[in-house]
């Protein structure tokens, strides 16, 4: 028998979630390779139909799971792909290269380009790390302090560690404060390259 519902409390780090049944009712627990197609990214409110099983320790668990429809509860999963389908290392490895060749024309000053590369380094680093908490269940590296990396230089890097490790691109709250740290960074450097901020060199 097959049952409908919608998804709550979804983790796309981890990959699971539960599933609350139209109607009421007790809800069950879903992973993400319960899934028969994975074209569209699950999210919280997705509408799904599935199968029930029962573990060995008696708790619910949606199997055979499938998208049920395509309309607003699909936007938000579309938006959260659209943003996972940027080319996150191309884009990092673009942004250090191009300040590279602002430092190389002496517009912008030493420290900023050793500061960008150091920092890229240490993001790149914490990235990989929490993905691999994430995978262990381990603990996190707050999300906070993966904006302030990004904040303080290392927003490259952090591309990179996105890309290659496909960590954080799909959670949009997570990627609105992210691009708005890559924006305030850009905006730095504009005002450098442009001679609006004096400098020591």
């Amino acid at each position: 028998m097959r049952y409908q519902g919608r998804l709550q409390d979804w983790n796309d780090d981890k990959g699971y979630g539960f599933v609350l049944p139209n109607g009421g009712g007790e809800r069950a627990f879903v992973h993400i390779k319960a899934f028969e197609q994975r074209s569209q990214r699950p999210s919280n409110g997705m509408l799904i139909n599935y199968q029930l099983r029962t573990d060995e320790r008696g708790r619910l668990n949606a199997i055979a799971v499938r998208s049920a429809t395509a309309s607003k509860a699909a936007v938000a999963p579309k938006r959260a792909a659209a943003t996972a389908r940027l080319p996150h290392v191309s884009l990092g490895v673009g942004a250090l290269l191009g300040l590279s060749g602002l430092w190389i024309v002496k517009l912008v000053p030493d420290w900023t380009l050793f500061a960008v590369l150091g920092m890229s380094v240490v993001a790149l680093g914490f990235y990989l790390h929490d993905k691999g908490a994430a995978a262990r269940g381990e603990q996190r590296v707050p999300e906070n302090t993966l904006h302030l990396l990004s904040l303080l230089g290392g927003w490259p890097g952090a591309l990179i560690g996105q890309g290659l490790f496909r960590h954080k691109t799909s959670k949009q709250s997570f990627q609105f404060m992210f691009w708005l740290t890559v924006a305030l960074n850009i905006g730095a450097i504009v005002l450098i390259a442009s001679g609006k901020i004096a400098l020591p060199q």
